[in-house]
């Protein structure tokens, strides 16, 4: 009896533990909103996407070559090449240029919606290749994450909020696409976190999404360095924020989630992103905090709470 109760104790405590990471986690994304909004006068949205990453991959090989073991991790990662680049180009590349360019050709509210699909697409993927379960649980968390996340994007009646426009269109397409990336990422470094540490998935897939990104952004927006030599101080603290804490810190601390909870369930916690985006874009930002939006981030913490009390596998 004594080691039973023991052992659920150890076991709540890394439930907790995992809660937290990935509540810091989605509140760090939650920044990327008002990050990208600050940036986009400065930079085009390609540049926005890519250089931050860049930094984060450049910042990773330093702290590869401060613990000396370089030439054998690039020989490990090596035999590991085709995963590494299935991760950085399918996934990550796919999901911040999709997200980005999308928002720009849509809206930031259409973007909030269709992130709903995150969650659902991540549980789909991690069924084929995780072979993870659909539990009758997580399938009311993700339903109840879907209504209080639309409760808090209400799609206006302009055209372009419904996305009837062409141009709009096309945005909610490459946002979706983009969801669909970040879904098969999460999925996908599951499976290299058995063979590597969390700080080498993300260094390795962010290298690879590097070698492949650079000829698109050389071509697409070849103006970038003059527009990075005139950002001003706040544009550049939203760059580093977005390389240092976006990209950096926060994958940090999901990937450690990730060794605790099963990836289906770490990903319906994307649904506290929102949430968190809306209360920062009211702090920051000024904007109204409205009731609905309100009643939407209940539901919202409510789902989250309940998935990761009853939920026996995470």
């Amino acid at each position: 009896m004594i080691a039973v109760a023991g052992s659920q104790r150890t076991l709540g405590s890394r439930r907790a533990f995992a809660v937290c990471l990935l509540v810091a986690a989605n509140l760090l994304w939650a920044g990327q909103g008002v990050a990208v909004k600050l940036l986009k006068g400065g930079l085009g949205p390609v540049a926005i996407a890519l250089l931050p990453l860049y930094v984060a991959t450049a910042i990773g090989f330093v702290l590869i070559l401060a613990r000396g073991r370089l030439r054998g991790q690039f020989a490990q990662a090596w035999t590991h090449r085709r995963e590494f680049v299935l991760a950085g180009v399918c996934g990550q590349c796919t999901a911040q240029l999709g997200m980005t360019i999308g928002v720009n050709m849509s809206l930031a509210s259409n973007g909030a919606i269709l992130s709903m699909l995150i969650p659902i697409l991540t549980a789909v993927i991690a069924t084929l290749l995780l072979r993870e379960k659909l539990l009758p649980l997580r399938v009311g968390a993700l339903l109840m994450g879907v209504a209080g996340v639309a409760l808090l994007s209400p799609i206006s009646g302009t055209t372009a909020a419904t996305g009837t426009g062409g141009r709009a269109m096309a945005g909610n397409f490459l946002i979706a696409l983009g969801c669909l990336g970040s879904a098969f990422y999460n999925v996908y470094s599951k499976r290299l976190l058995g063979r590597f540490s969390g700080p080498e998935v993300l260094f390795f897939s962010y290298l690879a999404a590097t070698i492949f990104s650079l000829p698109l952004l050389m071509g697409v927006e070849r103006q970038w360095p003059r527009e990075l030599a005139r950002l001003s101080w706040p544009e550049w603290a939203a760059f580093g924020y977005l390389a240092v804490f976006l990209y950096g810190v926060s994958m940090v601390i999901f990937f450690q989630a990730l060794r605790q909870v099963e990836v289906t369930v770490a990903s319906m916690s994307l649904y506290l992103v929102p949430v968190f985006g809306v209360i920062l874009a009211a702090v920051m930002l000024g904007e109204r905090l409205a009731g609905q939006a309100i009643a939407g981030s209940a539901i919202v913490l409510l789902a989250t709470v309940l998935l990761f009390r009853f939920d026996r596998a995470a």
